[in-house]
């Protein structure tokens, strides 16, 4: 059984810093591209950042470039987010996806809240 559990989220204040996980189990981890989506109240579901199946290669939102850090480890089946200097707009659940380039397979996570507020 495929599953992605998100986990690290929470509330901060602005300029704070949190680092989200994503646990997989059910399929080849070291085979997938992986990614981290939110999506705030109201607006469609945005790209935050992606890395390749070896971590050779990330991929960022302008929104988020120089703050945020994508990482994964092929051993422990776990990607993570780090996020520093975080402000008000960052407030979004947040999602990992894993997807299979060449079958295009693809996997959700459920998400994780974070919030970033007074």
């Amino acid at each position: 059984q495929v599953q992605l559990v998100e986990s690290g989220g929470g509330l901060v204040q602005p300029g704070g810093s949190l680092r989200l996980s994503c646990a997989a189990s059910g399929f080849t981890f070291s085979r997938y591209v992986m990614s981290w989506y939110r999506q705030a109240a109201g607006k469609e579901r945005e790209l935050v950042a992606s890395i390749t199946s070896t971590g050779g290669t990330t991929n960022y939102a302008d929104s988020v470039k120089g703050r945020f850090t994508i990482s994964r480890d092929n051993a422990n089946n776990t990607v993570y987010l780090k996020m520093n200097s975080l402000k008000p707009d960052d407030t979004a659940v947040y999602f990992c996806k894993a997807r299979l380039v060449a079958a295009g397979n693809t996997y959700w996570g459920q998400g994780t809240q974070v919030t970033v507020s007074t």
